[in-house]
């Protein structure tokens, strides 16, 4: 199959303005009538919500350390089918931060780029600098030369002197300026301690994406953004990876037929709402795919898991935000305890504090939970837990059979403050990104299981 071309909008470090200028773009060139797929690099799921709403259609996500190769391609073939035109990615921190691994599996932005053959847009915050900005887009033109950066978008220009500044350092290093956002606060979307405030949070979402795309319009040269896309073909892929990685499926002739995760029920109770929302496209796809229905259901509404599944799943969010409400939302709690009794419940990161004890909020207040884990914890003694966790599950459960390997990454500041649960209730044996141990993870008890960590791949 032919990918539609693409193009990776990314930046030297964080904070540069990648989020505005890709919501921005999409929006804008879907009001031309391009059909735009969104794809999010790295283990990012509040970014594909934006990514949605400004399209109007699912985002994905591509991770170079947690999806083989063969799945990323298979996942794009998936979302894209015969109805794109154009995919516009957006990148993960710096276009080459991720973790010590081999060549094509750090989890850096660049990884996907070099492996789909899109070319590099960077976004170059130049506050505070001039000329100086060409050196640091040339360090990221020149350090790997697996990928191509196309040209280079600056933002937060301050005056029409500071753009001639900058654009004459760019003329040195033969990079050509394909758009200028000046500095606006009008652009900024608002954020809280995960990252952007969700996108069904956002007071006016849908008019901050035509602000921005209105921005992008006048300040981005849009045809040639647009000109500058392309994709590497499927057999040149799978021949750059069979010499990065010759070990990988995509290596191969045939890539096989792979699914991100197994679904855990045929009919499975999804919590959704603002205290539930953090689950990734790919996972409820490939749950859709291999037969499965999802019937969404609101904690917060104090509704309980529709008795008619076989399977119930708490993905994270912000319960911590919501403790006081999910405390009293008794019918929520009763029915899931009843659920649990005879079916499979497992909770990812937030899911995981509900179906503690307690969660103690930011104000230090203790909130009674579900109880179906050993558990207690805390968002008052915030910490921040920060990686990608590669875990074997310690027993038989939901999410397959003993020493089951799972690939995930863990974001949250909670920490647990109190568990007495003996070690064989543990939920998997978890290591970091670079194999250090960091021993248990987690608790299963009964049909009931948990941890911090999102899962994002299997095996």
């Amino acid at each position: 199959m032919t990918l539609p071309p693409g193009l990776l909008i990314a930046a030297p470090r964080s904070g540069s303005g990648k989020s505005t200028v890709t919501l921005g773009l999409q929006r804008a060139l879907v009001r031309q009538g391009v059909r735009v797929q969104a794809v999010k690099c790295g283990p990012d799921y509040i970014d594909t919500a934006f990514h949605a709403a400004a399209t109007g259609r699912p985002s994905l996500n591509l991770d170079s350390f947690a999806m083989p190769p063969a799945l990323m391609t298979e996942l794009v073939q998936g979302a894209v089918g015969n109805e794109t035109d154009l995919i516009i990615a957006e990148g993960s921190m710096g276009l080459y931060d991720g973790v010590r691994a081999e060549a094509g599996r750090t989890g850096a932005s660049a990884d996907v780029a070099a492996i789909f053959g899109w070319p590099v847009v960077l976004v170059v915050d130049v506050a505070g600098a001039a000329q100086s900005a060409a050196a640091v887009a040339l360090g990221c033109a020149t350090y790997d030369p697996r990928i191509t950066v196309a040209g280079v978008i600056l933002n937060n220009v301050a005056s029409d002197r500071h753009q001639r500044l900058v654009e004459e350092g760019l003329k040195i290093i033969g990079l050509p300026v394909l758009g200028v956002m000046r500095r606006d606060a009008s652009l900024l979307l608002p954020e809280r301690h995960l990252g952007l405030v969700q996108a069904n949070e956002t007071d006016n979402l849908e008019g901050r994406l035509e602000h921005l795309a209105n921005v992008c319009a006048t300040g981005l040269d849009l045809a040639a953004l647009r000109a500058l896309a392309s994709a590497r073909p499927v057999e040149e892929r799978g021949g750059l990876i069979a010499q990065l990685l010759p070990d990988h499926p995509l290596a191969e002739d045939v890539p096989p037929t792979l699914t991100p995760l197994p679904p855990p029920g045929q009919r499975i109770a999804l919590a959704q709402d603002r205290a539930f929302s953090f689950i990734y496209a790919h996972i409820l796809e490939g749950w859709r795919q291999q037969g499965a229905q999802v019937f969404p259901f609101s904690p917060l509404a104090n509704e309980a898991p529709p008795d008619h599944c076989d399977a119930c799943w708490l993905p994270g969010g912000y319960p911590e935000l919501h403790a006081a409400q999910l405390a009293r939302a008794t019918h929520f709690l009763e029915g899931l305890r009843h659920f649990a009794q005879t079916r499979p419940v497992h909770g990812e990161c937030g899911g995981y504090m509900v179906l503690g004890r307690a969660l103690t909020d930011a104000d230090g207040i203790e909130h009674a939970m579900a109880g179906l884990l050993p558990v207690d914890t805390s968002y008052a003694r915030r910490k921040l837990h920060l990686g990608y966790r590669v875990a074997h599950l310690a027993q038989d459960g939901v999410l397959g059979p003993a020493h089951t390997r799972l690939v995930g990454h863990e974001f949250h500041y909670a920490s647990v403050v109190e568990t007495d649960a003996a070690p064989e209730q543990a939920f998997a044996l978890v290591s970091d990104a670079e194999g250090r141990d960091l021993g248990l993870a987690g608790h299963q008890v009964g049909l009931v299981s948990g941890s911090f960590f999102h899962v994002i791949c299997a095996g």
